[in-house]
This record gives structure tokens, C-alpha cells and sequence, in this order.
């Protein structure tokens, strides 16, 4: 598994380096076979009365983003808290991937596709041909994705695993962009196109 470590404002020593990749590899042990790559960011609040001090881990498993972030007023506790939350999501992810592919291969009773045949996320380049990243406004960040079509119970589940309020998606049954997001009171709201 490659793991990338960053940090803002924070100087990264060896022991904290040290210390992070031996709890994410310890959170992600059991899922070697799934994940590919970490990427960590440790940051510190400039403000002195905001004393939070941020650990965000983003894990790539099989083509599927699984996002987690912790803040504490200390940044070992951080990490071991984002490594704890990691674990449960990887091992949620897991089970429903095994309940699709059990309830797959019963209603087909043909042989399943190996993993490795699948398409992955990191078989795709980045960015559409003919685009070049350009550095954005510093008030707005661009970022470019190939959408492939998913239903919205798919796009429920992802949003599910990456840890915020919404997630974009192009609907399976109309092509169209739509965003789902979770309501303040529970439940899951849908923003479409008339």
C-alpha cells in the first residue's frame, strides 16, 4: 500500500511520520487486498484560540474513495481516532461488498469476474484529454472527475464511506448530473433538473 503524508503548518518528524503510517497500516491490515494507496493530511489551526489540530486520511479502494477525518486538541489523538473510524468504515465496506457479490453470483450462478479484471480507478487518466490543470482563484478549487452512471442507492452508499454532507454523481437511469445530500433531520435529500 503506498501511503503519502502531508502536513500543514506542522512540521513532519520522523516519529509522527512513524507513528501515522503504523496506525493506518495497522487500520488497513486486515484490507490489504482492497486498498492501494493513503493519503494523509495532518494540519495544525493557525489561530491560537482554535486549538484543533486535524488528522484527514483518504484511502483509494478498488476504484472507491473512503474519507475520514478527526479533530482533538491533539494531533496523536486525531490520528488515532481517524485510524478507529478507517477501520469501521473499511470493514462496512467490505460486507456490503461481499453481500453484493454473494447475492450477484446467486441470482447469475455464473463464475465471478476477478478483481483484477475490473476496471479500476487508477487504470483512468485524471483528467479528460485536452484539459490541462491550471492552478485556480484561490477562492475556488476545480476539480474534474470521470462520472461514470450509478443508481442513487450506489450514490447513497458512497456518500456514506466518504464522509461529507453531499455527493455528485450521474444517475444511471437519465444520464443526468444530480447531487444527493444528507438532511439536517435525518434521511437523504436528492437535487435534480427539472
Amino acid at each position: 500500500m503506498k501511503i503519502l503524508i502531508h502536513g500543514k503548518n506542522i512540521e513532519l518528524t520522523e516519529a509522527l511520520k512513524e507513528y501515522t503510517e503504523a496506525k493506518i497500516e495497522k487500520a488497513t491490515h486486515h484490507y490489504k487486498d482492497i486498498v492501494k494507496e493513503a493519503d494523509i493530511h495532518l494540519s495544525i489551526e493557525k489561530n491560537p484560540r482554535v486549538a484543533f489540530q486535524t488528522a484527514e486520511v483518504t484511502i483509494f479502494a478498488n476504484g472507491t474513495v473512503i474519507r475520514a477525518e478527526e479533530k482533538t486538541e491533539n494531533l496523536y489523538s486525531s490520528i488515532d481516532l481517524v485510524s478507529n473510524k478507517l477501520c469501521r468504515k473499511l470493514r462496512k465496506y467490505k460486507e456490503r461488498n461481499n453481500k453484493a457479490i454473494h447475492n450477484n453470483y446467486l441470482k447469475n450462478k455464473e463464475t465471478l469476474k476477478s478483481r483484477d479484471e475490473e476496471s479500476s480507478f487508477f487504470d483512468k487518466p485524471l483528467l479528460e484529454d485536452g484539459r490541462e490543470a491550471t492552478l485556480p482563484k484561490p477562492s475556488i478549487k476545480n476539480k474534474y472527475f470521470d462520472m461514470n452512471p450509478i443508481s442513487s442507492e450506489d450514490a447513497r452508499k458512497q456518500l456514506d464511506l466518504i464522509d461529507h454532507d453531499f455527493y455528485v454523481f450521474r444517475n444511471k437511469k437519465n444520464n443526468e448530473l444530480q447531487v444527493l445530500y444528507k438532511r439536517n433531520h435525518g434521511g437523504y435529500g436528492l437535487i435534480q433538473s427539472k
